[in-house]
């Protein structure tokens, strides 16, 4: 662990910190690919080949070569061609967002990752933090670390069975500061790898202020998911006892604080971005609208929204108003699937919305109509029979 990095962070991150004006340092020259020593090591990484061989042929994994290429380009710009050529990628249909890389070179990006951010920069700024993970080799300094400790946990349950009550108390103390250990081993690595994330960013061209972005945006959403469940406001500065991550509210500060000044200037790759993710935008809403989450899912919506609206999202805000169905949801679904329709006319989700929408709200002769162009727009759609079977009830089948 590179202490004195963790120490800079946490300096930066402080109110009026001295060294505000000192950026993450670049990286070193790359070292290359790894290579495990002894039986722990060659095992650890036999079983990653494994999982990645069962990975390959996973559902879960989006076999698009156009996506997954556009997703190794934006890891390469950030950490560099020599770095990048060590990573197998793999986009996964998983509604969250993550990121994660194992020791033998495999990185797994979820799509739910890919709904929120909104640029190249911000993309490369989670996924150089992954990387950073994988160049530090924090993955099998947690396995180690984790050994170690159950390893002594283990001769302490035995000496302590020994020893009687006295012991048996003596045992949950040691297991108590073993965890904590642990626990903040892994919260040290994180803020390492937020800073070799960050310098990758700082010497590439893109803009490392996104970094910080990325965790503050990540901070609204939750504090929209919290309002529409009704609970507390979080705490994102907060460090609860089993966390492995730092606060949210830290890795902001401190990543805002630690990027390069000149970076704001370069390009952002927004609209590069918007283009590639432009055909998997409906089914990444779909599948997130279905976690139930509504005040996540209408943050999501409205926020990609900021760069003005879509048919594909106001066909999913009505999506999501029409799931919840509380009293006025159906009314707003109508209206948000109009909007949809009106930009996109051969939007057929959007049209079946639309005609669902106005027939539960009484407006059968216009939901109707709506039903019918969903019809003609896809004849062959699986829910063609039960359509049928509503136009026949409202007496409008032919």
């Amino acid at each position: 662990m590179n202490a004195a990095l963790t120490a800079l962070a946490l300096a930066l991150a402080a109110p009026g910190g001295a060294g505000a004006t000192k950026p993450a340092p670049p990286p070193p020259p790359y070292a290359g690919v790894y290579q495990p020593q002894g039986v722990d090591e060659i095992g650890l990484w036999r079983e990653d080949d494994e999982r990645e061989a069962k990975l390959a042929h996973s559902p879960l994994v989006i076999h698009d070569e156009a996506l997954t290429g556009y997703v190794c380009r934006v890891l390469c710009a950030a950490v560099g061609e020599d770095r990048c050529n060590a990573t197998r990628v793999y986009v996964v249909r998983v509604p969250v967002f993550n990121a994660s890389m194992s020791p033998n070179g495999t990185m797994l990006v979820y799509s739910g990752l890919l709904l929120r951010v909104r640029s190249e920069s911000e993309l490369a700024a989670v996924l150089g933090h992954e990387f950073g993970h994988f160049e530090k080799r924090h993955l099998l300094s947690q396995f180690k670390a984790r050994r170690t400790g159950t390893d002594l946990l283990s001769w302490a349950a035995v000496l302590g069975s020994m020893a009687g009550p006295q012991g048996a108390r003596s045992f949950n103390d040691l297991q108590l500061s073993v965890l904590g250990n642990i626990y903040r081993f892994g919260r040290d690595q994180e803020r390492e790898a937020d800073l070799v994330g960050l310098g990758y960013l700082n010497a590439s061209t893109m803009r490392p202020g996104a970094a910080s972005r990325v965790w503050r945006t990540l901070i609204q959403e939750r504090e929209a998911s919290a309002a529409a469940r009704g609970l507390r406001k979080p705490d994102f500065n907060r460090v609860a006892f089993f966390d492995s991550h730092p606060p949210d509210g830290e890795r902001a500060d401190y990543l805002y604080a630690l990027a390069a000044p000149d970076g704001e200037t370069r390009d952002e790759g927004t609209e590069r971005y918007a283009a590639a993710m432009a055909p998997w935008l409906p089914p990444f809403l779909d599948d997130q609208i279905k976690l139930n989450d509504f005040g996540a899912s209408d943050f999501i919506i409205t926020h990609l929204a900021e760069s003005g609206w879509t048919a594909p999202l106001w066909r999913a805000r009505g999506d999501l108003f029409r799931r919840r169905g509380q009293p006025r949801d159906l009314m707003n679904a109508a209206d948000f699937y109009a909007k949809a329709v009106a930009l996109d006319p051969q939007l057929a989700e959007a049209q079946r919305g639309l005609g669902l929408s106005l027939v539960k709200t009484g407006r059968t002769m216009e939901g109707a109509a709506a039903l019918r162009r969903y019809l003609h727009l896809k004849p062959g759609a699986a829910d063609a029979a039960m359509i049928g079977m509503i136009l026949s009830t409202i007496g409008e089948a032919k």
